[in-house]
């Protein structure tokens, strides 16, 4: 005798457990930086051979020389464009402060030239929520000069002032993820904080560095949007990079880390992938609330109903966005024909 299912048990997780704009936003969980020519062109290649599990940021701020910066922004807008080497549209690039003298000149140049192929743009040094509108402001206009649509928003929360209107900053519409600068925001404190609070470990003990990961994170989750957390400058060390990532990841509730070496993205991506058990369970849970039309049930002598599932769910798309393998059933059901989680936001 077959079984006949209920009426809403194809539906697929991202229609039947989410209100209408209740979604939270995902990207990639690894932003890796560079901003040399030679590394920026290595860093491109190796999102090329992994593919869009990492997004890469070409750096106008720190990666143009002093007087140079309006070649660099036409070399960074000139590699975004490049389809050999921008293969997956997973590309952004960071401004210079919107106080900088460059900043006109890198939207124009960013924007103007490559914005239909520009994933986002990386706003630094945000002093509050009025640089953030004054960011969206010469984007749209830009944007419109150009006839292409304007690329989204990304801030860097490095500043007093910014740390003081972080959760105003992470509402605006344009903002799709805030980043903590922990080496901007340590040396805003004019010595106060020492240098060990710059390293892998003092960063997650230092009173006054967890709190503005802690308020960045939040901010960021009350709004929908992307909270990413911060550089380990001990770029060789992978033991203390792995074991910052995990904290980042599981105590402190940032889903997307930046990466300043290439040695340091798959790392990344592994300590924020779920573990292979939290995987199987995720998907078994899933799968038999579909079968049940997405009711209440009971596995593994435990209740679930539609909170647990969208945990689940979220298990799942963090689990295909870091590459990691899925039960066949749960990829035919909820990933068909190779799809990636992203198509189910």
């Amino acid at each position: 005798m077959s079984t006949v299912l209920h009426p809403s048990a194809v539906l697929h997780p991202s229609a039947v457990l989410f209100a209408e704009g209740e979604h939270a936003r995902e990207l990639p969980v690894v932003d890796h930086y560079s901003g040399r020519e030679t590394l920026m062109r290595k860093s491109l290649a190796k999102q090329a051979e992994l593919g869009p599990l990492f997004d890469v940021t070409l750096d106008c701020e720190d990666g143009a020389e002093a007087g140079r910066e309006a070649a660099h922004a036409r070399l960074v807008a000139a590699l975004v464009n490049d389809p050999d080497l921008n293969r997956h549209g997973r590309v952004g690039a960071r401004a210079h402060p919107v106080d900088h003298p460059a900043f006109a000149d890198d939207v124009a140049t960013l924007v103007g030239g490559a914005g239909a192929r520009l994933a986002y743009l990386m706003v630094p040094k945000v002093r509050g929520l009025a640089d953030v509108q004054r960011a969206a402001d010469a984007v749209d206009a830009a944007a419109a000069r150009a006839g292409v649509p304007p690329p989204p928003l990304q801030a860097l929360i490095e500043t007093h002032g910014g740390l003081r209107e972080v959760f105003a900053i992470a509402a605006h519409p344009r903002i799709e993820s805030l980043s903590f600068g922990l080496m901007d925001f340590v040396s805003a404190h004019g010595g106060a904080i020492p240098d060990t609070a710059m390293q892998a470990q003092g960063q997650f003990s230092h009173p006054l560095v967890v709190r503005a990961k802690v308020e960045i994170a939040a901010a960021c989750h009350a709004a929908g949007i992307v909270p990413s957390h911060c550089v380990v400058t001990e770029f060789k060390d992978t033991a203390a990079l792995t074991a910052a990532a995990r904290r980042a990841a599981q105590e402190f509730g940032y889903t997307r880390m930046w990466s300043i070496h290439p040695a340091q993205i798959e790392p990344i991506l592994a300590a924020f992938a779920p573990a292979a058990a939290e995987i199987d369970t995720a998907a078994a849970v899933l799968l038999a609330a579909q079968a049940a039309g997405w009711g209440p049930i009971s596995h593994a002598d435990a209740l679930h109903d539609r909170a647990s599932y969208r945990y689940y769910w979220q298990v799942l798309v963090r689990a295909a966005r870091t590459g990691q393998p899925l039960p066949e059933a749960a990829r035919a059901a909820f990933f068909p024909s190779g799809e990636n989680a992203a198509h189910h936001d």
